[in-house]
């Protein structure tokens, strides 16, 4: 959860996890729906998916038990360099680096590091490993992050009641909260959609769920065009609508920014009735807080249906 999500948002759904999963086995034999569902508002879903995967492998595979060291903790569903570092040393005591962007900031501006992110990222995590040490590298790695999240901040870094003080370069330059320096940002692509809300005879409304590896994999979404950089037209509608019917254009759009793109959904609406295909549902509107809808279909549906 704290993969790209602050300390203060994860708290709430870390304890709801814990309470409704509170070993790795009862998180292994949930629906995957369900996990998803409680993990509505973190965002980045690939995570729960992921998070998921890992503890039916870790119950089902190793009887239970987690790898205590990088290198098996890696072969894990979603475990990456920095989560295999940071759970080897805080969890299992090793001597492990953990490098997050606390700790990156924290480590360029002591050692007064000056070339961009994202290209020094492998000098950062080489500096941060020398100064890891032999014992309690759980307990430094924490402390560390704490320092960058409260001391070494951002754009204002509390210099004057920092235990690095002394020995920080960025500070004895006068650099520091410049620092890390980072390269220009290409500009932000905006995709476009159309997003169909069709209800059948009995006022339910068609979802279909995307597919399981991409963006909001797993998910439940109304029909859609594909979400191309080019405009559609109106003439475009018959050719994605999920069934020939008297379509209506909601006024406006629905705006969704994502990581990498911008996203502008215009909604419309049509009654009509089909039997489902493989991954879709007929759900009564009042129903929808029963399943993992990803912030921009809610968005949708809040548009398209005024709820």
């Amino acid at each position: 959860m704290l993969q790209q999500t602050v300390v203060k948002t994860v708290i709430p759904y870390f304890q709801h996890f814990l309470q409704r999963w509170p070993a790795v086995e009862s998180l292994a034999a949930a629906e995957l729906d369900e996990v998803l569902h409680a993990w509505q508002g973190l965002g980045y879903y690939a995570r729960a998916r992921n998070l998921h995967k890992c503890a039916q492998v870790v119950a089902n595979e190793l009887d239970g038990v987690f790898p205590d060291t990088e290198d098996g903790l890696r072969t894990l569903p979603g475990i990456g360099p920095y989560t295999a570092a940071a759970v080897a040393a805080i969890a299992f005591g090793r001597k492990a680096s953990p490098v997050d962007g606390n700790i990156e900031r924290a480590v360029a501006r002591l050692y007064a590091v000056t070339k961009p992110l994202p290209g020094i990222k492998p000098e950062l995590r080489r500096l941060a490993a020398g100064l890891t040490p032999e014992r309690r590298a759980g307990d430094y790695a924490q402390a560390l992050m704490d320092l960058g999240a409260t001391i070494c901040l951002p754009r204002a870094p509390l210099c004057g009641c920092c235990p690095l003080s002394e020995a920080c370069e960025g500070r004895k330059q006068d650099i520091a909260a410049s620092l890390p320096r980072r390269q220009s940002k290409a500009a932000r692509p905006t995709r476009y959609g159309i997003a169909f809300c069709l209800f059948d005879d009995g006022g339910r409304l068609l979802l279909q769920r995307r597919p399981e590896k991409g963006l909001l994999g797993g998910m439940m979404e109304v029909p859609s065009t594909p979400w191309r950089e080019e405009a559609w037209q109106a003439e475009d509608v018959a050719q994605y609508a999920p069934v020939t019917t008297d379509w209506q254009a909601v006024p406006g759009t629905v705006v969704h920014v994502f990581t990498h793109f911008r996203l502008e959904l215009t909604v419309h609406t049509g009654a009509g009735d089909r039997k489902t295909k493989g991954g879709e549902i007929w759900q009564a509107p009042e129903d929808l807080g029963e399943l993992a809808l990803p912030t921009v279909m809610k968005k949708v549906l809040r548009h398209g249906l005024k709820l």
